[in-house]
């Protein structure tokens, strides 16, 4: 009963993560292929170049939001319980919400609606946040805004703010007392979105990282 119950959250959470919304919005507002343009990549910053600042938003706030649904939803799904793990008491329910947390994370990093291509996955994680501890979610925004804003470099401060939000969730995990599974999770999912970058940090490095307001040249998927 309950391995059927996790599998449902995987499932459910992938494929919840698969849809592209930054695929679907060009789509609609320009009548174009964002894979088709600057990285190919499908989140709110390529849409943004591609489409325009307000179809960017609309991206980033739709990946956050399937990400905190599939984490809503596996809190549902999953039946209440406990298991003990190295003298760590787990609920079944945190985790589910880390295991739809990676599984909406790979569905939109790699959707099985794009051929395995999606996003980087930025948006996503801070949307998996906000049912598990809003205040990273906010702080982790919060450090992206700034820095990107101050930067140009979307891709510096999505990086940045990524690494500091698990930073944050090291003392609020002992101050609130919030399970360490949830910091485990945060290190995967970190680890994870810093590969998705590595493209972008040699190009910071380098000096040729798109800054923000630089439109995207069409390419090919």
């Amino acid at each position: 009963m309950i391995a059927a119950q996790f599998a449902a959250v995987v499932v459910s959470a992938y494929l919840i993560g698969s849809i592209p919304f930054g695929l679907i919005i060009t789509l609609i507002a320009r009548g174009v292929d964002v894979r088709k343009y600057g990285s190919a990549k499908t989140g709110g910053t390529n849409v943004m170049r591609v489409a325009g600042t307000k179809a960017g938003i609309l991206t980033i706030a739709l990946d956050i939001a399937k990400a905190s649904a599939a984490v809503l939803l596996a809190k549902v799904i999953v039946s209440s319980g406990i298991i003990l793990v190295s003298g760590v008491t787990l609920h079944y329910y945190q985790i589910a919400q880390v295991a739809a947390g990676l599984a909406v994370l790979a569905g939109h990093i790699w959707s099985v609606f794009l051929k395995f291509k999606g996003g980087r996955g930025v948006a996503s994680f801070f949307g998996t946040l906000i049912p598990i501890f809003p205040p990273a979610a906010i702080f982790g925004g919060e450090v992206l805004a700034v820095v990107a804003l101050n930067s140009k470099y979307m891709s510096l401060g999505s990086i940045i703010a990524a690494l500091s939000t698990l930073c944050f969730l090291i003392p609020m995990t002992l101050v609130y007392d919030l399970s360490p599974i949830y910091l485990i999770y945060s290190l995967a999912a970190v680890a994870l979105i810093v590969y998705q970058h590595r493209g972008n940090i040699s190009r910071l490095r380098q000096g040729t990282e798109r800054r923000l307001g630089d439109k995207s040249r069409e390419t090919s998927i």
